[in-house]
């Protein structure tokens, strides 16, 4: 079945640095767009950033333009969130998704502090 299971979260300090990872199965990874997606305490949920599995360069949203890069190892079916100057406004819970379905990780905690 499908999985996607986020991991690299954790604490760290304002301007500190941190990689998430998402590892998928259960669905042919280079045929989905993957993305990644936020939800950070009292905000609405917020996309971050795409990337295309079958090549093209990532997209990301205002936020975290320049800060934050997408990227893939499609031999492993992954996708690497690598988050740099980070804020406390960048705190919150961090998701993978394939983009157009319903398949979504568990997520992983991000705490800024």
């Amino acid at each position: 079945h499908v999985q996607l299971v986020e991991s690299g979260g954790g604490f760290v300090q304002p301007g500190g640095s941190l990689r998430l990872s998402c590892a998928a199965s259960g669905f042919t990874f280079a045929d989905h767009a993957m993305g990644w997606i936020r939800q950070s305490p009292g905000k609405e949920r917020e996309g971050l950033g795409t990337i295309n599995t079958g090549g093209g360069s990532p997209a990301y949203a205002d936020p975290v333009e320049g800060r934050f890069t997408i990227s893939q190892d499609n031999a492993k079916n992954t996708v690497f969130l690598q988050m740099n100057s980070l804020t406390i406004d960048d705190t919150g819970a961090y998701y993978c998704a394939a983009c157009g379905t319903a398949y979504q990780g568990q997520g992983t905690q991000v705490t800024v502090s």
